[in-house]
């Protein structure tokens, strides 16, 4: 990597203080800005830590070196500004390691936790190295020196984007597939040259290409630890941190992706990845945590925050108003204190990182529910982390989703302010779901998420792109397991069963797990075509995971955190078993971009068009009779009629949803001037199932029986 060619006037260092080994010379430094940072004549270095009492830098030759080869105090006197410490180092070049050691009270009933003897992470390290990690010696006080976290400083100006831009792409017109980049290749069945890696997503770019989406959703990419054991499964076996959630470095991509697992080439290599996926036209989305850090409860390790400045950091609770314990609003042992203005300048200028420096186009925030809790924990109407995040002018071309609630029951779905914050819609998800297992009495609701959740949204001024339509996640059941089991099997994760959502909404289609059953095979697949639909064509912003376009399954594990293996890793071979899947999965992307105007993001209006089609009518297997009232209904038909009418075609739909066992024949609207064509039949095999314009079957009658459990999709001709 080559060194920045902008060189630090002296007036940026500070003042001389001395001369330091190896050629090395020491100033004061400055304030700001945060981290490490490197010019063309050294490296500039701030902290923040509020109740330290002394601060000590220590550098590494090589991040993994047991020992630093420099050591250096720095006094309050000459190194502190307000809360900030600070230095320079002129001669120190990109690639060294560092890390802190920070002195402080120990009083644990006021909140501190400083230890001196231990070795701490900077939270601003653009590169973080995992060599020498041990979780264990972490958790106790002491020196931890030989196995601990170090920085590594990097320079991150120099990188050739080669002109590469965030992509901009409008919400309206963007398909999310929610992915893991190492287990998207780590299968052997994936063939990938550099399995598990962000080398090895862009080898299977022309895949996602061929599927149709717009946009992949990282699952977390900061830094974590994904090398200690959580525990054992019952075989034995150990079981790590797979998915990611508990950061250890928001500023640092996970070298565990990287070809070569060292923090220079995981930022290089994960900047290749977003400007190949860039090239392809397919943005990128990083599920971002910020409501916990990996450093847990009062037994976890630690390695930054609690050492830095736990009583700033962190929601403290106690008995008798002490502030010995973690308030855990995030269900991870502790909730980092997002509205202190230390916390929310820390979120915010790691999202302005990756955007300006990384590229990526947007953000999910886990837990996102948590950025609106207030100093003491309470939800505040106006919460400066939110808003800021809205408001930014650096963020204002990112796409930026919640994920509207957290583990200590805040559930704020169509609550997040402003015109760009959108939410996953789990009500989406739950009736859809219902929905689809023949659940009686949830047609009225179903009507109302197909149109973009308006109960939810349109109150606040919102449009249908704020609702991120979603049925599956990493979180809880594959689709196919949706179809395939009616409980959760999570026995492998090594916790008898207990972990996991127990209330799925799944139904097995008759037996539990696998079956050669040729009929319930059958059925299954139906069951995940009818889901697509109801996905692909409803207002909002849809959602895949990934694997759901070809069968993935975890064999009924819906809490597969844990499972670094062949249960939660993408298996190949199911793209060429389930290549019809497949097809049906792409060909229904592109309807919907034929489409689009439909499902573009604004709400229903009540117009008609020249043929006399209502933009939105609703029906029943009588016309307008949608049966909201019926407790036992299992069906739902509606239209939508064109009123833009591109070039004088008639690009009005008409969609069945049968979810009920028996066939069910509908009414069809009648138009003069128009002839309806089948695009869509969930119960016909492929290639019948999903067909282009040019093969579309005309409807030569009122009426049409719909197959049990199927939907069916009808487009107009002028």
């Amino acid at each position: 990597m080559t060194s920045p060619t902008n060189s630090s006037p002296a007036h940026d260092r500070g003042e001389f203080i001395r001369e330091l080994p190896g050629g090395l010379r020491l100033f004061t430094g400055k304030p700001h800005p945060l981290g490490a940072t490197p010019d063309a004549d050294g490296v500039h270095f701030t902290l923040y830590s509020h109740h330290a009492t002394a601060v000590q830098l220590l550098l590494f030759r090589k991040p993994g070196d047991p020992a630093p080869t420099i050591t250096i105090d720095l006094p309050a006197r000459e190194h502190k500004a307000f809360h900030f410490w600070h230095c320079y180092v002129e001669g120190l070049r990109p690639g060294t390691g560092y890390a802190y050691r920070v002195d402080g009270p120990w009083d644990i009933r006021a909140g501190h936790r400083f230890d001196a003897r231990k070795v701490l992470l900077d939270p601003y390290a653009r590169g973080v190295c995992l060599d020498r990690w041990d979780r264990e010696a972490a958790r106790h006080p002491g020196d931890n020196l030989s196995s601990s976290l170090r920085g590594v400083i990097l320079e991150t100006d120099s990188y050739d984007w080669e002109g590469d831009q965030p992509l901009g792409r409008p919400m309206a017109e963007t398909i999310i597939y929610e992915m893991h980049v190492g287990g998207f290749t780590k299968s052997p069945t994936s063939g990938a040259a550099a399995p598990g890696t962000y080398a090895g997503v862009i080898e299977k770019i022309p895949y996602l290409q061929k599927l149709g989406v717009t946009a992949v959703e990282l699952l977390p990419v900061f830094t974590f630890d994904g090398r200690s054991t959580l525990r054992h499964n019952p075989e034995g076996e150990p079981l790590r941190n797979y998915w990611g959630y508990g950061p250890v470095g928001w500023f640092a991509p996970q070298p565990d992706y990287a070809s070569r697992p060292d923090a220079a080439t995981a930022l290089d290599e994960f900047r290749d990845m977003v400007k190949a996926l860039h090239r392809a036209g397919i943005e990128v989305i990083l599920d971002v945590v910020f409501n916990h850090t990996d450093e847990g409860n009062e037994e976890g390790p630690t390695f930054s925050f609690k050492g830095l400045d736990n009583q700033t950091y962190y929601y403290l609770e106690g008995p008798e108003g002490s502030l010995e314990g973690y308030a855990d609003y995030s269900g991870c042992g502790n909730t980092f204190n997002c509205n202190h203005p230390i916390g929310a300048k820390l979120i915010l200028d790691c999202l302005r990182f990756w955007v300006r420096e990384m590229h990526v186009d947007g953000f999910r925030f886990d837990e996102g529910s948590i950025l609106s809790r207030g100093e003491d924990g309470t939800p505040l109407r106006h919460p400066p982390v939110v808003w800021a995040v809205e408001l930014s002018e650096s963020l204002a071309d990112s796409k930026v989703i919640a994920e509207a609630w957290d583990a200590a029951g805040l559930y704020q779905v169509g609550h997040f302010p402003g015109g760009r914050w959108a939410e996953w819609n789990g009500r989406f998800r739950d009736v859809v779901r219902s929905a689809v297992k023949s659940d009686p009495g949830r047609i009225g609701e179903l009507a109302g998420r197909l149109a973009g959740s308006a109960d939810l949204y349109e109150w606040e001024e919102h449009q249908p792109v704020n609702s991120v339509n979603f049925l599956t996640a990493h979180d809880g059941f594959t689709l196919h397991d949706l179809t395939a089991y009616n409980d959760k099997h999570n026995e492998a994760n090594g916790e008898d069963d207990r972990d996991g959502a127990n209330d799925n909404l799944s139904w097995n289609c008759g037996t539990e797990g696998p079956t050669a059953d040729p009929a319930i095979l059958a059925l299954r697949e139906r069951q995940q075509k009818n889901f697509a639909c109801l996905l692909l064509l409803s207002l909002g912003v849809p959602m895949i995971t990934a694997g759901d376009e070809v069968a993935r399954t975890q064999q009924g594990n819906n809490n597969a955190y844990c499972q670094d293996s062949p249960v939660s890793w993408f298996d190949w071979e199911r793209a060429a078993e389930h290549a019809d899947l497949f097809r049906f999965w792409s060909h229904l992307i592109r309807f919907r971009h034929e489409f689009l105007d439909h499902f573009r993001g604004r709400y229903f209006t009540g117009g008609i068009n020249r043929f006399g089609v209502p933009e939105i009518s609703w029906h029943g297997t009588r016309l307008h009779d949608p049966g909201w009232d019926d407790p036992n209904a299992r069906c739902l038909a509606f239209t939508l009629g064109d009123l833009d009418e591109p070039n004088g075609e008639g690009r009005n739909l008409h969609l069945l949803l049968n979810f009920f066992w028996e066939p069910l024949r509908f009414e069809i609207p009648v138009y003069e001037g128009l002839t309806w064509h089948r695009r869509i039949d969930t119960s016909l095999p492929a290639p019948e199932d999903i067909v282009s314009g040019e093969e579309a079957t005309t409807l030569h009658q009122a009426s049409y029986t719909a197959a049990p459990r199927s939907a069916v999709v009808f487009a107009s001709r002028a």
